[in-house]
């Protein structure tokens, strides 16, 4: 049996324990945001936080959530960092086709949850491992950046 909380929730699976975090979080547990991409963990689209640092969940066997905290896009915008990211991502239209945008969503607020005022080469490292066929990238940066004004600005009140 394999114990985690999934965006606050706590749940079990009592299935394969090397079947993919991301199969566990859209079959078991209906979580249908997480997007499975390339299943090698090249593209991103399947980024989630785990006890708050991201990782590609088509990769990531379940039994290493066991005891861990997992938050999906679904769960991040309970998140300042997330509702400041997705309000960015709203207010500069960065979707195109969207396919990506969860896994984008997911490493920007990982960002931003670890440093408030990235850089540009802040955020180019930090989004170097996802992949937007769209090529929305300016408009991923300068939402991050919007994110980034809008949670100093939280945290100057």
């Amino acid at each position: 049996m394999i114990d985690l909380t999934v965006n606050d929730q706590p749940l079990s699976f009592d299935g394969d324990p090397s079947m993919p975090l991301l199969w566990y979080l859209r079959d078991e547990a209906g979580l249908t945001g997480t997007k499975f991409g390339c299943g090698m963990a090249m593209c991103g689209a399947c980024t989630v936080h785990m006890d708050g640092v991201p990782v590609r969940a088509c990769v990531m066997p379940v039994a290493a959530a066991q005891g861990k905290k997992v938050t999906t896009i679904e769960g991040i915008g309970a998140t300042p960092a997330g509702q400041a990211v997705q309000q960015a991502w709203l207010n500069l239209d960065v979707v195109q086709c969207g396919y990506c945008q969860s896994g984008q969503i997911m490493s920007a607020t990982a960002l931003l949850m670890q440093h408030v005022a990235p850089s540009d080469a802040d955020i180019d490292a930090a989004m170097a491992g996802n992949v937007c066929r769209c090529a929305t990238y300016v408009r991923i940066r300068a939402a991050i950046h919007e994110a980034s004004t809008t949670l100093g600005k939280e945290e100057a009140s």
